[in-house]
């Protein structure tokens, strides 16, 4: 007896560790690929510092009159940002890659049940079902990403915009977590968490936002832009909570037992968020005399440290259309009023 329970232990310990390895591997996988963004920018920022400071050995030398050397320095800048945007390009193309695997299915799903078989002698055989799956759990976690469209509501509406609707997007991730309201229904869950929110804005008719002191405005650019390369960012850390409703019908097991499990029907999401700035800058992409110039200009702009708005989702298992909107403008102080608007997909996996 004393055997089989000794095998019975190695075996479900194996199956234990595997079933966690498989239920890390995407995370994980994730995030490698936004440690290797890091090490690109910092690899490439290095490269850039060190040129830099022999520039100004040369300088000081003699070597390069002071038109010279500031002229390099902009090469050399423009030089290491073409080669952060290709080489990050490549790593955003394999995280593109991984997301839409995990959505067809193609990378094991964690949460299944695993079923092992033991046989001891000749004629017995021990059966031991293991349960991973996080059905008798009130509350879960899940790795959310979204992206989509993003532009301004002016007067109401967004016809009109002065911003292009197809250049200007928004990003979120982060880890939420979400939790059964009624301990024997399955239908409500409160649904909260942390996430990143960039946005992104492209203003048309070749126009940058400026400064005026106490307002920010669009102003036509002397130079002519290129669209691709010139946007305005504002990045958040976000608190979202929302109210879910998951159709998902409970199961019972051959114990009679009701398991509830999540995200495998139709489900929505109603509520809002508060975040916080953490950055805002502007980027304005030029062509002047053969060269590529982009210059980054960092500041407050007028935009408000904290944001706060509406948000909802509807869809089907992982997957949702997402809708969110900030009740405060986007600037301070502007004779009109604008706020953020974003529609896209999102994605919360288990």
């Amino acid at each position: 007896m004393k055997k089989v329970i000794l095998l019975a232990t190695a075996v479900i310990c194996l199956l234990f560790s595997k079933a966690q390895a498989q239920q890390t591997s995407f995370e994980n996988n994730v995030k490698l690929l936004s440690n290797k963004i890091d090490l690109i920018t910092k690899e490439e920022k290095e490269l850039l510092k060190k040129e830099v400071e022999e520039i100004n050995e040369q300088l000081q030398k003699g070597q390069l009159t002071a038109e010279q050397a500031e002229l390099k320095k902009q090469q050399s800048a423009t030089t290491h940002a073409k080669n952060i945007e290709n080489r990050v390009a490549v790593v955003q193309a394999e995280l593109k890659q991984l997301i839409q695997d995990k959505v067809d299915g193609k990378i094991e799903d964690s949460l299944k049940r695993k079923e092992i078989s033991v046989n001891w002698g000749k004629d017995k055989k021990i059966r031991d079902s293991i349960h991973n799956e996080k059905s008798d759990l009130r509350s879960t976690s899940q790795l959310t990403f979204a992206f989509g469209l993003n532009n301004l509501v002016t007067n109401g509406s967004v016809a009109n915009s002065d911003f292009g609707y197809l250049r200007s997007a928004f990003f979120e991730w982060g880890i939420t977590g979400k939790t059964r309201i009624i301990k024997n229904n399955n239908l409500l869950h409160l649904k909260y968490g942390g996430t990143f929110v960039y946005n992104y804005l492209s203003p048309t008719d070749n126009r940058v936002f400026v400064d005026t002191g106490d307002k920010t405005e669009l102003q036509t650019y002397p130079i002519y832009l290129r669209d691709s390369k010139s946007h305005f960012k504002n990045v958040f850390i976000t608190v979202p909570l929302h109210l879910e409703f998951d159709f998902t019908k409970p199961k019972t097991n051959k114990e009679g037992k009701k398991i509830f499990k999540t995200q495998e029907s139709i489900r929505f999401g109603i509520g809002g968020y508060v975040g916080y700035n953490i950055n805002s800058k502007q980027y304005i992409g030029y062509d002047f005399d053969g060269y590529k110039y982009r210059n980054m200009e960092k500041g407050n702009w007028n935009v408000p440290d904290f944001n706060y708005g509406l948000s909802a989702y509807v869809g089907y298992k992982s997957t949702s259309l997402y809708l969110k909107y900030d009740l405060n403008p986007m600037f301070k102080n502007n004779t009109i009023d604008q706020r953020n608007i974003s529609l896209g997909l999102r994605f919360d996996f288990n």
